[in-house]
């Protein structure tokens, strides 16, 4: 093990006796408890409790998420459906982390929801539990990081074209082939800063998540204190948007396509267990990391679509595509507030950076919590080529795992070239099929485990059941809802490729079971010997 981390030496009794670490800590209990889940200690423990919230807190990211989804919420209901479906999404959701919260504790290991769902389901229904939770949540994950780094290209795309004039100015639009190369660029710097020692990587999680607290502040003050035309309060809290073009009349269903603005950004906070292999005192810090990472996100998250929407006065212009930033809404929202006060964008283009920079952080923390979930599954042979994937590097870095994820990434992003609909639906994954995975391990626990379930430290005691079962229902109706039309009359170019692209990786994950998998993979393998 390197410097800094918890060595269990064994004596010429055969007794393991926790040595300090270079800080005079013991933490022998965290590898004890790993020991007794069937693994040994393979990554370098020095995370703390900040340090794991932060790379969290990083992913869901409410400057990424926010930012490149705002267009959604001002097209399906404006300000009304931000400003109500943003708290009442963001509760939810938190039924959501605190359930998986009280399964991490019990489980703190790299796998995270696969194990979990494994060790809930028993030994008849385990392996088929974990397998389709594994496969949902890796998969999910890579659709996230292909998400999170495409939007990143777009906005240094629309930076680039209000830096060169705008779209009404001739600036400079480019094509997607060129996106496509700044995304792969993108992948490539996220692969290089995950080959680094995790010790320096937890300090590049503890900047983005200043980043994105300060980020959001500042932007949440400027942007409203800057614009020369603001709306009022009553628009802010009362004005409903219907005129969205899509041929869809009716409040409600309007108001639910919104909430996706919320639901998308409000998602990656698995990484908190996928990184307690990491953490110190994993049975209680990764399960605070989860709490507090979505807890922190709401709040501030609320603040900052108040601060932006406050600097909305015309939405059919901020969509429209014959705008400088070309229909990029939040980028116009920035680059007018400034042009129309100093006479120049500049100041907007500025803080568009500042987004950017939160989205490169988002990109990098994603892939972080992708290569230990797909070390993690290859450690129990769920993988082709497992035993490449998961080998660690002297740094203890799983290497082969942080590359695999970009390239994986890199090839979904692909299908934008083809087709957008055909990237969207693979996008589409990043949501529903993550939380689909989210959910599997908490209706095991509040159903065949309801009795058998042994919690950890940190637990919602009588409250368990119930909170889970919230938990449930609600993923339950996301995935119903987001899996409706978003466009009316339906083509093949509208049509919502949602339930297309989630019952897809289904069918190919239990094909893939019934055929072989089910012969072989027996869910989470020991690598302890005995």
């Amino acid at each position: 093990m390197g410097g800094g981390t918890t060595d269990l030496n064994e004596d010429t009794a055969g007794v393991y006796l926790p040595l300090r670490n270079e800080d005079g800590i013991v933490n022998a209990s965290d590898d004890s408890r790993l020991k007794q889940l069937g693994y040994k200690q393979e990554l370098s423990r020095t995370l703390s409790l900040i340090a794991n919230f932060s790379v969290t807190f990083s992913i869901v990211s409410i400057l990424t998420g926010l930012t490149t989804m705002y267009s959604t919420g001002l097209t399906y209901g404006g300000p009304v459906t931000m400003v109500y479906g943003w708290p009442m999404v963001g509760m939810l959701t938190l039924t959501v982390g605190m359930s998986m919260a009280e399964i991490c504790s019990a489980y703190p290991t790299s796998g995270g929801l696969y194990f979990w769902s494994a060790r809930l389901c028993g030994k008849d229904w385990g392996p088929l539990a974990s397998w389709l939770t594994g496969w949902f949540n890796i998969v999910g994950q890579w659709a996230v990081t292909t998400s999170v780094d495409f939007s990143l290209a777009q906005l240094i795309q629309v930076i680039i074209l209000l830096s060169t004039g705008g779209k009404n100015g001739g600036g400079y639009e480019a094509s997607k082939y060129v996106v496509i190369a700044m995304h792969g660029g993108i992948l490539l710097l996220h692969a290089a800063l995950n080959s680094l020692p995790i010790s320096i990587l937890s300090f590049f999680g503890q900047l983005a998540a200043a980043w994105n607290l300060v980020g959001v502040v500042v932007l949440t003050i400027l942007i409203p204190l800057v614009s020369t035309e603001r709306a009022s309060a009553k628009f802010v809290f009362t004005h409903f948007n219907t005129d969205n073009g899509d041929g869809i009349n009716s409040k409600a269903y309007i108001f639910v396509l919104g909430l996706l603005m919320s639901q998308y950004t409000l998602t990656g906070y698995d990484a908190s267990a996928h990184m307690t292999e990491e953490t110190k005192n994993a049975e209680k810090n990764g399960p605070k990391g989860i709490i507090s990472a979505i807890g922190i996100s709401v709040i501030f998250g609320w603040f900052y679509i108040l601060g932006i929407t406050f600097a909305v006065t015309n939405i059919s212009y901020l969509l429209s595509e014959d705008n400088d930033a070309g229909g990029y809404a939040i980028a116009e929202i920035f680059y007018l507030a400034f042009k129309r006060r100093y006479g120049s964008g500049v100041g907007g283009i500025i803080c568009l950076g500042v987004v950017a920079v939160a989205i490169f952080f988002c990109g990098m923390s994603s892939v972080t919590s992708n290569s230990r979930m797909a070390y993690a599954f290859s450690r129990d042979g769920a993988m082709p080529l497992s035993s490449l994937w998961h080998k660690v590097n002297n740094q203890e870095v799983p290497i082969n795992a942080v590359w695999l994820s970009v390239v994986i990434s890199f090839c979904m992003a692909l299908t934008y070239l083809g087709s957008e609909v055909a990237f969207q639906a693979m996008v589409s994954i990043a949501t529903i099929g993550l939380y689909i995975a989210y959910a599997l391990p908490i209706f095991f626990r509040v159903t065949l485990a309801r009795k058998s379930f042994i919690p950890g430290p940190f637990n919602l005691g009588r409250y368990g059941v119930l909170v889970g079962w919230i938990a449930v229902l609600w993923v339950a109706t996301i995935s119903i809802l987001f899996s409706l039309p978003v466009t009316y009359p339906i083509t093949n170019e509208t049509l919502n490729y949602t339930p297309v692209a989630v019952g897809g990786l289904l069918i190919l994950t239990i094909s893939y079971w019934i055929l072989s998998a089910r012969h072989w993979f027996r869910g989470p393998v020991t690598n302890v010997e005995s």
